[in-house]
């Protein structure tokens, strides 16, 4: 009897296999596999809980326990609250915190809109300035609003020291938020189902109808996740109210002052659960909204592709050219007070800026920390987090032990997204400076710190090795199974250089995430461990803010040359390695 039995080549290990489904393959797996992804697993979960749960737990145990461990109850939720001063500052804080979101998002659809919906030219360069934001720390737009509009600013006429309190938080926490929302606006609007605009067009629809009716409800889930994500990197921010806040107080900055100026870590733990509650419930709406979206692309959809049209273009691309020109401004009075003697009186070319080592801070130690940290969090963090999703994703264990054991490294490996760095920074400050734990050791030094920045950033970067091992067929490790190629050679030889494209993107986040990060690790360092982003905001608090905005730039310079190579060698990286996506004929 004849039959058709289908291959599979499997690159890396030079073999073609029947197709096997990896449920049939999976009894075949050895013991001594099983054995070894299980404890894998195991050190996964220990390593989250203790970057993670433990310091959680500690900063929710200093706000309801008193000193002694006793239960406190709802007492020091009430002396907070009862605070004449509290209240105010929390709807100050919620206050800017929507008002933020509710500019940011609109400039950031504008943007996105015009990128993928228009024909304007130069979308490559508009991209990459509307995403510059995100290689500088959060000090900077603070910073660069001072020398524009502060007391001896280019235009402080224009606010007449109004800078300083509302609008100064409002305009740099726009600046900050901008990318984080285009990033996922770009994604709502990169897909659309070209048969419905026909449709429009051929019933006479005008472009606002067909904007309103067509194209805006298919983005808004999009738009809610964007405004709930600036909404929460506001409300726990404190880089931009710390410089340009003035007596405009809000409960990230005053977190900050309870445990830094006023040893007060109890007060700082129940102003950090706070500031857990509005990051946990707009995850969690969000995540409820995304289980109600449906897809907007069907196998019968026709993919949009937008048509010239020179009112609509030249509309969007002054929209564009605008936005861009506004964050170009910041970066560049930033960049452009770090090199002259004393803005704006002095215009004088200099790099006395420069010379740290001279001015508070700490000094070069500081920025060469940085690079420590961000080499460190990249290697470390891409192995550790790869690793995990592809532990969870591509292999299994005993049904038992993975009912329990699979959810709760979900669960741990999606809790990042919803803790603010501030929060995570603190409950790390609490765990780990403990006289009785074990780790207490790891306080101040750089291992806690590449710990501390693995974990704050883990679920972004996880989420990308899911969607890249989520795209690998099962067939590549059914195969190996029944070849009985060890699972760890199938992991380095297969599933890593397939997902090479994937790995380089996490490496690059981390990165430039670890290079500008102020608020997961204010908390931690000591002073052979500071780091520069902490140095900013020590030269700006001892009134050097030339040398703030020096270090900034080097931080920003320094993220962009760090992206360009990776990128360049990243390409050459994976053209060798995956060759064999160009067939045998080439």
């Amino acid at each position: 009897m004849n039959s058709s039995v289908s291959t599979t080549a499997i690159p890396g290990l030079g073999a073609d296999v029947p197709a096997l489904d990896a449920r049939q393959a999976a009894p075949r797996m050895f013991d001594g596999s099983q054995l070894l992804t299980s404890g894998l697993k195991w050190l996964l979960l220990a390593l989250l809980l203790v970057g993670m749960g433990c310091p959680l737990l500690f900063i929710l145990g200093q706000a309801v326990l008193t000193p002694d461990g006793t239960w406190a109850g709802s007492a020091p939720f009430v002396r907070l609250f009862s605070n004449i001063n509290f209240l105010p500052m929390l709807g100050r804080s919620l206050w800017v915190s929507f008002v933020t979101a509710a500019v940011t998002v609109p400039l950031a659809y504008a943007f996105a809109y015009a990128l993928q919906r228009t024909c304007v030219p130069l979308k490559g360069m508009w991209r990459g300035i509307g995403l510059l934001p995100l290689l500088a720390p959060s000090l900077l737009p603070g910073i660069a609003l001072i020398y524009l509009f502060g007391n001896q600013g280019l235009f402080k006429e224009l606010m007449n020291g109004g800078i300083y309190g509302f609008w100064g938080i409002l305009l740099g926490e726009v600046f900050y938020t901008f990318p984080h929302a285009l990033m996922i606006l770009l994604s709502a609007l990169s897909q659309a189902d070209g048969r419905l605009y026909d449709a429009a067009s051929a019933m006479g629809a005008s472009r606002w109808r067909t904007f309103s009716s067509v194209t805006l409800p298919a983005t808004r889930y999009g738009i809610f996740g964007a405004f709930c994500l600036v909404f929460t990197l506001t409300i726990t921010d404190f880089g931009v109210p710390k410089i340009a806040g003035g007596a405009y107080s809000v409960l990230a900055v005053e977190a900050y002052k309870a445990v830094v100026g006023q040893q007060q870590f109890g007060r700082g733990a129940l102003i950090g659960l706070l500031l857990l509650v509005p990051a946990v419930l707009t995850f969690a709406v969000d995540a409820w909204l995304q289980r109600r979206q449906r897809a907007q692309m069907s196998s019968r959809s026709e993919a949009y592709v937008p048509r010239p049209d020179w009112k609509r273009d030249g509309f969007n691309l002054l929209a564009v050219a605008l936005i861009s020109a506004a964050i170009l401004i910041m970066i560049a009075v930033a960049m452009g007070a770090s090199l002259v003697k004393l803005w704006p009186y002095n215009l004088a070319l200099t790099l006395q800026h420069y010379d740290f080592d001279n001015m508070d801070g700490g000094g070069w130690l500081a920025y060469w920390n940085s690079l420590k940290l961000a080499c460190g969090t990249s290697v470390a963090g891409t192995i550790v987090i790869f690793t995990g999703a592809w532990l969870m994703e591509k292999t299994r264990g005993p049904a038992r032990l993975g009912a329990v054991l699979s959810p709760l490294l979900r669960f741990l490996c999606f809790l990042p997204m919803a803790v603010p760095g501030l929060v995570l920074g603190l409950g790390s400050l609490l765990f780990f400076n403990h006289p009785a734990n074990p780790f207490n050791f790891l306080y101040g030094t750089m291992a806690l710190l590449v710990v501390c920045s693995v974990v704050h950033f883990y679920t972004t970067a996880h989420l990308t090795a899911v969607t890249a091992l989520k795209q690998l067929d099962p067939e590549f490790e059914a195969a190996s199974l029944s070849l009985k190629v060890p699972v760890l050679k199938t992991f380095l030889r297969v599933t890593v250089p397939l997902c090479l494209p994937s790995l380089l993107e996490i490496f690059r986040y981390l990165f430039v995430s670890s290079m500008t990060t102020v608020s997961a690790v204010i908390f931690l360092y000591r002073p052979d461990t500071v780091l520069a982003s902490v140095a900013v905001l020590n030269m700006d608090d001892a009134g050097d803010v030339g040398p703030a905005a020096a270090m900034s730039t080097l931080i920003l310079l320094t993220s962009a040359a760090a992206s360009l190579l990776m990128h360049f060698a990243g390409s050459g990286l994976v053209a060798r390695t995956q060759a064999w996506r160009r067939g045998r004929g080439h």
